[in-house]
């Protein structure tokens, strides 16, 4: 950040160089991982310079003098730094893009999702689903069901269903133990050949519609 000082340098009046100057020292003090007494008071002797220097911008008319000239929120956050840290610890890096980011998962990707007419409810219902989603993937790798793709799960549990059955495919060659069982014996039943299947909704067919018509 720092690299902004010298590009600015000799461009702008001296103290709004100062001021940023102070600014940046401000922010390199509480992004410490650790912060003792000594170190708060530096800090509070950053935010009073930065206050004396950021008077230029009301000097040259960039901001409206008086008390209601500078009412930019982070900086007035600045002044309850020393507080805040006091009573939670050090910030420790933390930065309000953190939120900026949650906030592009939470409502602009949903906002895009939905059909813009009344969007709320459906931008809830979103993150509801994604939510769930995410929850349901943890449970799933939690079980071992996310190891294997849908074909190598139906191979090992047909290998399985011959380990429990307790036949050797290998035996005398036709897939029996004594060769007494023959394809004779083998029953085919009526139904869906697959472990999942999706059935349609009968339709009408043409004829139907010509006579109504």
């Amino acid at each position: 950040m720092k690299v902004y000082l010298p590009a600015i340098e000799g461009h702008v009046p001296p103290r709004v160089v100062r001021t940023l100057s102070t600014f940046l020292d401000f922010c390199y003090y509480v992004w410490r991982n650790l912060l003792n007494k000594s170190a708060l008071e530096t800090v509070d002797r950053a935010l009073e310079l930065f206050h004396h220097h950021c008077r230029i911008f009301q000097e040259t008319g960039v901001r409206e003098p008086g008390g209601k000239g500078f009412s930019v929120p982070r900086q007035h956050s600045m002044s309850h730094y020393r507080h805040l840290i006091q009573e939670y610890g050090a910030p420790n890096g933390l930065c309000s893009s953190i939120t900026e980011s949650k906030h592009i998962k939470a409502v602009k990707e949903p906002w895009r999702r939905s059909n813009r007419f009344e969007a709320l409810g459906q931008m809830l219902i979103t993150n509801q689903h994604l939510d769930k989603l995410a929850a349901a993937r943890v449970d799933f790798e939690a079980r071992g069901m996310l190891n294997d793709n849908i074909l190598s799960a139906a191979i090992r549990e047909l290998q399985d269903h011959e380990d429990n059955s307790g036949k050797d495919p290998d035996s005398d060659g036709n897939g029996t133990d004594d060769g007494s069982d023959t394809d004779d014996d083998i029953q085919m039943l009526d139904g869906p050949r697959v472990l999942n299947y999706v059935r349609l909704a009968k339709t009408p067919g043409k004829s139907i519609i010509m006579a109504m018509l």
